[in-house]
């Protein structure tokens, strides 16, 4: 249900989690006008991603060089045994 007179709330009841019962959202002014249907579909992804901040682009860098470094280091570890097991 979209309701308010100087801001638009959208109160979702079904939140789909055991702890929660109803979840309120409070919609930018410049979104006011679309349909409930989009606003709706809108808060249930945010319910669903767990409100999850996105990563700035250097916290996504920072994660792939560590993922890179990662992998790079099993490599190196796993030729190190091999050639240990060959030798």
């Amino acid at each position: 249900m979209v309701k308010g007179i100087n801001r638009q709330v959208l109160e979702l009841s079904d939140t789909g989690s055991r702890y929660f019962e109803k979840a309120l959202f409070f919609v930018k002014p410049e979104f006011s006008r679309e349909s409930e249907a989009v606003l709706r579909k809108s808060a249930l992804r945010a319910i669903d991603s767990g409100l999850s901040v996105p990563k700035s682009k250097k916290a996504k860098v920072k994660h792939n060089i560590a993922i890179f470094a990662e992998m790079l280091l099993s490599a190196g570890a796993g030729a190190v045994i091999t050639a240990l097991i060959i030798k």
